[in-house]
């Protein structure tokens, strides 16, 4: 037999008294603790000057693939993204951030303008801290910050993970456009394992709607997020113009100056944001600091190459702009197919990534994994030597030497660190839902049909959603439109809904690649009578309950009875007393006892092991490790239980 997976919750630590905390024996010295700042840096690239003529319009294709192979608790890094900024380089002295925004009053280093925090569309590919549901693979979602970052938005009802709750009305700011495909608040799923396959996407400036005077001078450019994979091509969703010029209602100097009036800087290009990476640290005999952090992997092709972007492109008004504003007016539907003459392809550079870890340099990532651009203006990472079984991997460990972290091997690592059997915290198991809750304001007056729908995705979640006349989704309703205003936006998504499908040509394709797929789950035929001018508005996502989406072992824990759990069980090496354990059955009453005399209590309950309060380390809830046949099946048998993210085994 051999044990199984580890099924571990996120541990929910409650505060522990100093009392509690005098009778603690644990040997510091050697007992290494996760921590975060494990690793941060900027693998970017950077495009050439763009003429001022083709700066409505932005796009490119990232790869996409599993950057960890388990979801990890706190980690966020984003796959190659952008940043979309209006051009204010004309202002070179004057704040476009008020008194009062969080970039004005805490960056004084982005002064005098503050023009690189002022407005922004970003998201992309990624991985982020404030991920609620999880499967492997990475996630897709929009972002943006319209006003000096005091707000995020990100989907139609929600910030950028920040709340299970929706943004209040008056905040909203991206329109649901597509009526075949949902946005969830958690990021767009894919399909299967994506392997280096190719995503799509980029902002286009459109003019859905007419400039405006009121409540402030507003523009008509609707940015509109483009994609194009093999399942999913065309317009998604766009930024109301007002999303951009609401900074301006109280601060004149911004009139003009935001997105929905303003092209883009030059310059962009695709790169990975390394963030938020957790680590585990530990010193050995001699007092020597090493660092683990979790095994990044990059796939790599036959010439050790691993390609991040490529087709960075920019548009021209010629594009799509001027062909959508003869659309309203009357004129013929444009194919949406973007035209060689509307193009700019820049030249692409790149530059050595300054990793750090706890802010100290890292030696020897660089070496290993080259920032490089390409033949034809790809930007990626050339290795040093093969990858193994489709991927090159990242330095694990580091060595403090010196005034740097110097990337080392798994051998060189003293056992005596107990680094190598370091496992990072996984995300919570019963993660809490995002939703709208009954619906209110914007969201029910004038509100959706009546019929409800859900979606099950790759990542177990369950979405919910509704279906809202275009104009009455919850994005609108803040603003006091006249009738005329309405029906004239009405009437060109009815004649997108109408023209353009999501199987036709818009974003130029790859120059060389395979695109990947979305979850299908995500794509959705309107109802019968609802096909045109009715679109799909998520309003709730949840953890799935389905049996499919239950980890493989859960059914034998759930039947395990109490009895299941005695026995003695040892953290190895053993350094402690803490570290030698007996679970216990006394009268119905089941207790964790050490050998250093210390013992708590403990409960199970609905497939669910916990310490309890009496725990000097809080409140936590316990990973079960089962047996297992030859043919992999689970067995009632517990071989050993994760405390405190560590194997204690029986």
């Amino acid at each position: 037999m051999r044990l199984s997976k580890i099924l571990v919750a996120t541990v929910l630590l409650t505060s522990c008294t100093q009392k509690k905390m005098e009778h603690m024996v644990v040997n510091d010295a050697v007992a290494p603790k996760q921590t975060y700042d494990g690793l941060h840096g900027y693998i970017e690239s950077r495009s050439s000057t763009t003429p001022k003529a083709y700066r409505y319009g932005a796009s490119f294709y990232s790869s996409v693939w599993s950057l960890i192979e388990q979801p990890i608790a706190g980690f966020q890094i984003g796959l190659p993204g952008t940043w979309f900024i209006p051009n204010n380089l004309d202002n070179t002295v004057t704040p476009l951030c008020p008194v009062g925004t969080i970039a004005r009053d805490n960056w004084p280093e982005r002064r005098p303008t503050y023009g690189d925090v002022f407005q922004t569309m970003e998201g992309g590919l990624g991985y982020w801290a404030g991920n609620i549901f999880h499967y492997g693979p990475p996630k897709y979602s929009m972002n943006a910050t319209p006003d000096c970052y005091n707000n995020q938005i990100a989907s139609p009802g929600w910030t950028f993970f920040r709340s299970s709750s929706p943004l209040p009305d008056n905040l909203l700011g991206i329109a649901q456009l597509s009526n075949r495909m949902l946005i969830p608040p958690d990021g767009l799923t894919f399909k299967g394992q994506p392997h280096g396959e190719l995503v799509g996407y980029g902002y286009i400036a459109l003019p859905l709607t007419e400039a405006r005077s009121d409540p402030q001078p507003t523009g008509n450019q609707n940015w509109t997020l483009f994609l194009n994979t093999s399942n999913f091509k065309g317009p998604l969703a766009y930024y109301l113009p007002e999303t951009w010029s609401r900074i301006s209602h109280d601060y004149t100097f911004d009139h003009g100056r935001g997105l929905d009036a303003r092209p883009i800087r030059s310059g962009m290009a695709g790169s990975m944001e390394i963030n938020t990476v957790p680590q585990f640290q530990s010193r050995d005999a001699l007092g020597i600091l090493y660092s683990k952090i979790p095994q990044l992997q990059f796939p790599i092709d036959g010439q050790n190459r691993t390609v991040l972007v490529r087709d960075v492109t920019f548009y021209s008004k010629q594009a799509l702009f001027n062909d959508v504003e003869s659309w309203r007016n009357g004129g013929d539907a444009p194919s949406g197919a973007i035209s060689e003459g509307s193009l700019y392809r820049p030249s692409i550079r790149t530059r050595p990534v300054t990793y750090r870890q706890n802010g100290i340099t890292i030696i020897g990532i660089n070496e290993r994994a080259t920032p490089s651009v390409f033949s034809g203006n790809v930007f990626g990472l050339q290795w040093s030597s093969p990858g193994e079984n489709g991927f090159a991997k990242f330095p694990q460990y580091f060595k403090h030497q010196g005034n740097s972290r110097v990337a080392v091997d798994a051998d060189d690592v003293p056992s005596e660190t107990l680094l190598h059997d370091k496992e990072f915290r996984k995300p919570a198991s019963t993660p809490s839902p995002y939703s709208v809750g009954p619906l209110q304001g914007s969201w029910s007056n004038p509100g959706p049909i009546v019929n409800t729908y859900e979606a099950m995705l790759t990542d177990c979640s369950k979405v919910t959603y509704r279906w809202y006349r275009f104009i009455d989704q919850p994005v609108f309703q803040q603003y006091d439109w006249t009738d005329e205003e309405k029906n004239s936006l009405q009437a060109i998504v009815e004649k997108i809904h109408t023209s353009w499908s999501i199987d036709q040509k818009y974003l130029p394709e790859p120059s060389e690649g395979i695109l990947a797929s979305f979850d299908p789950a995500l794509l959705v035929t309107p109802p019968i009578g609802l096909e045109v001018g009715y679109v799909p508005v998520v309003v709730a996502q949840e953890k799935s309950t389905t049996d499919a989406c239950l980890p493989q072992e859960q059914p034998v824990i759930n039947n395990l009875k109490i009895e299941s759990f005695l026995g003695s069980y040892k953290r190895l090496p053993v350094e402690n007393n803490w570290h030698s354990v007996n679970v216990v059955l006394e009268g119905s009453k089941l207790w964790w006892r050490n050998a250093a005399n210390v013992k708590w209590g403990l409960s199970f309950s609905n497939g669910v092991l916990q310490t309890e309060g009496d725990c000097p380390y809080g409140v936590s809830t316990l990973g079960i490790v089962l047996a297992q046949d030859s043919k992999g099946d689970y067995l009632s048998e517990v071989t050993g239980l994760i405390f405190k993210n560590e194997l204690y085994q029986r």
